[in-house]
């Protein structure tokens, strides 16, 4: 595959695969906070954002090579705060969720790279943002990782998917049949755009996502809040126990789902509670905090911290989930107040290899 061109890869030209989260990783991107409600209307607003940002460069940097990038005004800002092993880039930026408008990496059947970019409307056109500059991210993205971009018509963010890298794909309702994102798609569009560009070989829909990302300010529903695959199979799922959360029958309706469920290869679903915080509500009503919201990294898991009761425990879970990996916590209600966490300000750059073989990594599958 030749560098840095676009290319429409379907189905029957060998294919794509995403592969999984914590198959070896070439690289993180990320983008650095640029304006608007990210950094906030005051000087202390800006400083909580920009130290939330690094402080997550800077744990992943540990671990994998990290770039960021960084809109021309916030260059200096960033280089302060940055260690030196965070490699950053100049572009124009409106926000800062690279999970949401970078590329999404795939692997070719030769093993070789290309990057999916999908449309980008400002989660559903959104009011309250901006997305001209961010729309372009996520070919820059592919352009500056030297692969070939994969072109999708699918509005869709890479926070709307999670995979668990042999086919299977969690969605929601709520996203990719937005009718803001993509009005009068089937489930058949989706499912069909999904296989060409990812890999689905089966895509389980989920009927909504968590109270707070359906309101407003949310993006009506990302799945990497609400549940995830992880390397021995299991779907770990945000888990409401406070009958007076609304999130508590949220998790209900989503067990329900996932429990009756199979991966692609038709082995059925087993869903393993991962707790919610314990904290109910912050100033702007119900909290969507979840752990959930992870990143798994080369020899790591990077875990959303709330300094709740819940954080032990959901660090404990994690660490079975990931053995051999280190659980990291950051604090990650600064990212959530301002719309996202952890996994939502990062985004993975798979190595190349040839398709079934992980490098230095066995995946272990069990039912």
């Amino acid at each position: 595959m030749a560098l840095g061109t676009e290319v429409l890869v379907g189905p029957d030209d060998g294919g794509l695969v995403m592969p999984a989260e914590w198959e070896p990783h070439e690289r993180t991107w990320m983008a650095w906070p640029a304006g608007g409600y990210t950094l906030g209307d005051t000087p202390g607003e800006a400083a909580t954002a920009r130290r939330a940002w690094a402080a997550v460069a800077n744990a992943v940097a540990e671990y994998e090579p990290v770039t960021v990038v960084v809109a021309p005004h916030e260059e200096a800002a960033a280089r302060r705060l940055l260690g030196e092993g965070v490699e950053t880039v100049v572009l124009p930026l409106d926000d800062a969720w690279m999970r949401d408008i970078g590329p999404t990496f795939v692997r070719a059947a030769d093993g070789a790279l290309a990057a999916v970019t999908w449309v980008f409307n400002g989660w559903g056109q959104q009011d309250w943002a901006s997305w001209e500059l961010d729309a372009r991210v996520g070919t820059a993205v592919a352009g500056l990782a030297g692969v070939d971009r994969v072109a999708s018509p699918l509005v869709n963010e890479g926070g709307g998917i999670h995979v668990d890298g042999r086919g299977t794909v969690l969605v929601t309702e709520t996203v990719q049949r937005d009718p803001h994102r993509n009005p009068g798609w089937s489930r058949e569009d989706v499912e069909a755009e999904l296989s060409r560009t990812v890999g689905a070989r089966h895509v389980v829909w989920l009927p909504r996502g968590l109270t707070r990302d359906s309101e407003r300010f949310g993006t009506r529903g990302h799945v990497d809040i609400l549940a995830t695959f992880t390397p021995g199979g299991p779907v770990l799922l945000h888990d409401q126990r406070d009958p007076a959360h609304p999130d508590h029958d949220v998790t209900r309706q989503v067990r329900e789902v996932l429990e009756a469920g199979v991966h692609a290869d038709g082995t059925p679903l087993r869903v393993v509670p991962l707790p919610a915080p314990r904290t109910l509500r912050d100033d702007a009503g119900w909290v969507d905090w979840s752990y959930v919201n992870h990143y798994v990294l080369n020899g790591a898991v990077v875990a959303c911290a709330f300094d709740d009761p819940a954080d032990d425990e959901a660090a404990a879970v994690l660490a079975d989930a990931y053995p051999g990996r280190e659980v990291v916590r950051v604090d990650a209600r600064p990212l959530f107040d301002r719309g996202g966490g952890v996994h939502c300000i990062t985004q993975q750059q798979p190595v190349a290899a040839r398709r079934g073989v992980v490098a230095d990594e066995e995946v272990l599958w069990s039912s």
